[in-house]
């Protein structure tokens, strides 16, 4: 009898107001953080934040929520798939 992996799609809830407080939610850890950028693990991917004058105000990591204040420029999500299809296709490229 084969057995089915039910996986439940977590939820994340990312609010930012007038770029200057990030409220963010399904926080796993926190792989690095310095005034320019920090970077999350959360349960969407990677999370690569860049910005000005950035602080974690919250890291409440066991309930997986983290509010940062600063100028923030830019909120990016990677994930491994796409890794994986990018080296796929360079491969495929460079044979």
């Amino acid at each position: 009898m084969e057995k089915k992996e039910i996986r439940l799609e977590e939820k994340s809830v990312m609010t930012l107001e007038n770029r200057k407080k990030l409220f963010l939610n399904g926080v796993v850890e926190v792989f690095s953080f310095n005034e320019e950028q920090i970077i999350l693990n959360t349960t969407l991917g990677t999370l690569h934040i860049k910005g000005e004058g950035l602080k974690m105000n919250k890291l409440d990591v066991q309930n997986g929520e983290v509010i940062i204040n600063g100028m923030i420029n830019s909120c990016v999500y990677t994930n491994k798939e796409n890794k994986k299809e990018k080296e796929k296709l360079l491969s495929k490229l460079f044979k």
